[in-house]
């Protein structure tokens, strides 16, 4: 499905009341979605990719029947600066796999995990990950996938790769990864520095400034409230917590008045699709404002 010319808000994965309503099928995940006025819809494959042709292609079918764009999160264990050559090229097959259901699936974009440094030093690693992600393109071009378009994501980990300056970097590798910015991850990763209108107004304007307005007005996005220690994320919260940030309304506020289209995706823990919903409606009531 074509990206609109509007942010498309949805769930990472089905959500608690997905089942709790009685479904029990990912079939009717989209017809769920659809129902609830969600137009987004991002496909799991953290801990593997396993999904066969026919029943991706099923999905997909179901995906454009009602209207829901699909993305896919390729497997978690992705480790693009490994000590190891053999993870290294491992890692390029499972983005190569992750794109191969993507494509079946009618979706246009593979979420991508940096992983760790690998014994190297942050600008060592950094380096190695954006030739890994460069391999990883060539796989995808060879096997007539380059519409899909790889979104290294930022993390929440501070010893992880993917703090902003690192993942727009991987973006310039090639000009047509799309970064994926988690604000959740930023937030934890900067112990509640990207909580206010003006932190991330700023984290906007450097990927603007960085990649382009027209990258930065299409990104992929990931937000959840996340708790966080001294070495960052902890875990996901919903967005009925009130201790844990970042809060959805003030970057809501931001895309209407940039006329940014983001894919926003929602992975707060269990209440994914209904706090998709709520940023959708935040979002809608900060551009009627607008009018």
């Amino acid at each position: 499905m074509a990206i609109s010319g509007r942010p498309l808000f949805g769930p990472a994965g089905n959500s608690e009341a997905f089942y709790e309503q009685g479904f029990k099928s990912i079939l009717q995940a989209p017809g769920w979605l659809e129902g609830m006025g969600l137009t987004a819809y991002e496909y799991q494959c953290g801990h593997g990719v396993r999904a066969s042709e026919a029943s991706a292609r099923a999905i997909g079918a179901k995906a454009a029947e009602h209207g829901v764009a699909v993305s896919l999160h390729a497997p978690y264990y992705i480790s693009l600066a490994s000590a190891d050559e053999q993870k290294r090229e491992n890692s390029v097959e499972y983005i190569l796999r992750s794109a191969r259901v993507a494509d079946w699936l009618g979706g246009t974009r593979v979420v991508v995990h940096p992983g760790g440094l690998g014994g190297r030093s942050r600008g060592e690693a950094a380096a190695l990950a954006a030739q890994t992600l460069r391999q990883a393109q060539a796989a995808l071009d060879e096997e007539g996938l380059s519409h899909i378009r790889l979104c290294p994501e930022t993390m929440g980990k501070i010893n992880q790769l993917g703090d902003l300056d690192e993942v727009l970097g991987f973006c310039k590798a090639d000009e047509r990864f799309l970064p994926c910015i988690d604000f959740g991850h930023m937030n934890a990763r900067t112990l509640g520095g990207v909580n206010t209108r003006e932190a991330m107004a700023a984290l906007l304007d450097t990927v603007a400034r960085e990649l382009g307005e027209e990258r930065a007005r299409c990104f992929h996005m990931h937000f959840s409230k996340i708790e966080y220690s001294q070495g960052g994320e902890k875990r996901h919260l919903t967005f009925a917590d009130e201790t844990f940030g970042p809060e959805p309304a003030p970057l809501m506020e931001l895309l209407a008045q940039r006329g940014y289209a983001p894919v926003v995706i929602c992975e707060s823990a269990g209440t994914q699709a209904a706090d998709a919903l709520a940023m959708k409606t935040l979002y809608e009531q900060a551009a009627r404002q607008l009018r």
